[in-house]
């Protein structure tokens, strides 16, 4: 490890972009061997409070009949007012840029917070109906109060929670049971919403941009929409009206390329790709559905092997690029 990470100095100092003092620097730092633990860290304060709000659903199941709902929903209000509380107290308020905690212990105590509300709003609506047959007002509220912590306690996942909240509003959904059963390949009404959603967080995303509000959330809603409508178009390509969904998936494609060159994130730049491929395969098996196709059979069967690996080679290719544009920029 320690030659790989001098191996990547090297060339900085070779190149003029650090001066020697630096580059000594660097190598008496790395001569400490010293090692951060921050990353494990936070990894063992988001497990505890997913065994925290785990360990209350849990409780409230196996309880529920002897301990009594309204206790149980006083508690967890109780307890959902004491995280607030403390969030609202130790943080410095809402501002347009970024603005994180002194203590990062807090973002975790706003994404619990966030949890037990819609716990409890879930809760209330199973159990006494407080709204009726009005079911989408329990998502709504959970999904506005999240989007509210989102914007006040610049909070990323709590953000993701308030997305997932709009989407299910809509009637769209992520879960395992729903995707296996194809719902949203069998209801095209889903499809367009999904597409409509995923344009709008991405035209939400530009219109932020330029009001600079939050602009560090933009990779949040950009991968969101970056499923949202590489999904959606590949459903509505195997549909009767195909063909200006695209076009759709061509121009947002593109798009996301070039942005996924900008944020320098390998992931994004490689869903884009795949949903790109895909699309484009579909787009043009279609359009060689409106031809003839039995005079040019045995040459299609030939193509397809050569096809194949010009399609391997240039996936490799566009990833050595993608590392190599990336790498040259953050030098720079």
């Amino acid at each position: 490890m320690a030659n790989l990470e001098e191996q990547a100095t090297q060339p900085l100092f070779n190149q003029n972009h650090i001066t020697k003092e630096q580059f000594e620097a660097v190598k008496t730092y790395r001569s400490l061997n010293l090692f951060s633990v921050h990353n494990e860290l936070k990894l063992l304060l988001y497990l505890s409070m997913l065994m925290f709000t785990s360990g209350i659903g849990i409780l409230i199941y196996q309880n529920i009949d002897t301990i009594g709902h309204t206790v149980l929903l006083g508690l967890l209000l109780l307890v959902t007012f004491i995280c607030f509380y403390f969030c609202f107290k130790n943080h410095l308020g809402f501002k347009k840029e970024e603005a994180p905690f002194p203590n990062p212990l807090y973002d975790y105590l706003v994404l619990t917070a966030v949890i037990l509300s819609c716990t409890f709003v879930g809760y209330l609506q199973f159990q006494y109906q407080t709204f009726g047959t009005h079911y989408g007002l329990a998502t709504l509220i959970p999904t506005i109060i999240s989007l509210f912590c989102a914007y006040y306690f610049d909070n990323k996942s709590v953000l993701s929670i308030g997305i997932t909240g709009m989407a299910a509003y809509l009637g769209l959904s992520v879960d395992p049971k729903h995707y296996f059963e194809n719902e949203i390949f069998n209801n095209r009404t889903l499809s367009y919403i999904g597409l409509a959603f995923g344009l709008t967080l991405l035209l939400w995303t530009l219109y932020a941009s330029k009001i600079n509000l939050k602009k560090h959330f933009n990779l949040v809603y950009l991968t969101f929409s970056l499923h949202l409508v590489g999904i959606a178009c590949m459903v509505n390509l195997c549909d009767d009206y195909w063909f200006p969904f695209g076009f759709i998936l061509g121009i947002t494609t593109y798009y996301f390329y070039n942005l996924s060159f900008q944020i320098r994130s390998i992931s994004f730049f490689l869903f884009t790709i795949l949903y790109g491929y895909i699309g484009m395969n579909i787009f043009f098996v279609r359009i060689i559905g409106l031809v003839h196709f039995d005079d040019f059979i045995v040459m299609f069967f030939f193509i397809i092997p050569i096809y194949l690996g010009f399609s391997i080679v240039s996936c490799i290719k566009l990833i050595k690029h993608f590392n190599k544009k990336t790498s040259h920029d953050s030098i720079r």
